[in-house]
């Protein structure tokens, strides 16, 4: 069974919260709630998400500051953040939310079709991103696992690994080329350049396949996708 991301809604206000659920909920993700940057925080500490959709004007710990905090953090600082505003104050405002590492800045009342397609690539992207990073743990359990036995296993065992990591890694390298084409149509710059990341990691786990193939010269240093 495939595991749900995590979609970390902040808001200060229920009826907010509630109506992001309702807009969200199509998505058949997990929807966790904070009602303040402090709460948000907490549930950062502990969980995996795969993007923020946070509030900018709240009391005490408003939107701005939040997200200064979440991306200080290590854990947290790549998580996307969909920054979600009743007031306009123009391009200044706007900047500021950009600069504070926001990935979108939406004004209220949005379309709930636009987020809730923002939402999903960014979903995606994350789900790609978690599979990647069990390819390359299970190719390093493997090689640990041969190695321990002391050169013991066949040549035929590593040749069988190497060529079933190689036909994983294809369909998720198929599926990621399948959304850079669809994020090229729909010209959003922030979802492009996160896509855009997640390709890099896919053509480093790639190469370092191919440095293990029989001929090679044997296994260099492996990627450690993040």
């Amino acid at each position: 069974m495939v595991q749900k991301a995590k979609i970390l809604l902040v808001d200060d206000r229920p009826e907010n919260l509630l109506a992001l659920e309702a807009i969200l909920s199509a998505l058949d993700q997990t929807l966790v709630r904070a009602s303040s940057g402090e709460e948000a925080l907490k549930a950062l500490l502990t969980d995996d998400f795969a993007v923020i959709l946070l509030d900018v004007q709240m009391p005490g710990m408003d939107g701005f500051e939040t997200a200064a905090h979440i991306k200080r953090r290590e854990r947290t600082r790549d998580i996307p953040i969909i920054f979600l505003t009743a007031i306009n104050h123009g391009p200044h405002h706007t900047f500021r939310g950009y600069a504070a590492g926001a990935v979108d800045y939406i004004s209220k009342p949005f379309d709930p079709w636009v987020l809730r397609a923002k939402v999903s690539v960014f979903v995606e992207l994350y789900m790609k991103n978690c599979q990647l990073r069990e390819q390359a743990a299970l190719l390093r359990l493997q090689l640990e696992n041969g190695q321990g036995r002391g050169g013991t296993a066949t040549a035929q065992e590593p040749a069988g690994l190497l060529a079933e990591l190689s036909a994983r890694l294809a369909a998720v390298e198929e599926q990621a080329e399948a959304l850079t084409k669809q994020l090229d149509e729909s010209a959003d710059a922030a979802a492009v350049a996160t896509a855009a990341h997640l390709e890099r990691k896919l053509t480093g786990l790639r190469r370092a396949l191919d440095a293990l193939e029989p001929g090679t010269g044997g296994a260099g240093p492996l990627p450690s996708p993040s």
